[in-house]
């Protein structure tokens, strides 16, 4: 397994490997001289219909003939890729957890600045339905 993602160009685009970059919106490495390079080598665009991406883990399934690039990616840009390649069965719950991420996001600085503020720990408990513990914990840092 490596450690980078790989753009790689199918032969047959409804072969259902890999994701369209275009799909997962904006690739920080999309714009580098050296994937501009390769897709001009290889007569290809960013939006070809014949362009995909796998990330690291899913590399092994790349054709062996497929023409290729390892590409770096965030962690981010990351997430995004195998979230565009979950099955539609799973895209949903995919996307709920990543608004719970989102919204938890910061949830121990604003449980600090509530009892800083001077909301009692065991309202904060009631109105977040955190753990008790986590108050607790929170209240230390």
């Amino acid at each position: 397994m490596t450690d980078d993602a790989y753009l790689f160009l199918l032969d047959d685009p409804s072969v259902p490997l890999g994701v369209a970059p275009a799909a997962v919106g904006d690739l920080a490495c999309m714009e580098t001289p050296a994937v501009r390079a390769w897709l001009d080598a290889q007569g290809s665009t960013p939006t070809s219909p014949q362009l995909r991406l796998l990330p690291p883990e899913e590399t092994a399934a790349l054709p062996e003939d497929a023409e290729r690039l390892p590409v770096p990616l965030s962690d981010e840009e990351l997430s995004r890729v195998r979230h565009g390649m979950a099955p539609q069965s799973l895209a949903g719950i995919e996307e709920e957890l990543l608004a719970y991420r989102d919204c938890a996001d910061g949830r121990d600085g604003l449980i600090g600045r509530a009892l800083a503020a001077g909301v009692p720990p065991h309202r904060v408990v009631e109105l977040t339905g955190v753990d008790p513990a986590t108050v607790t914990a929170a209240a230390g840092r």
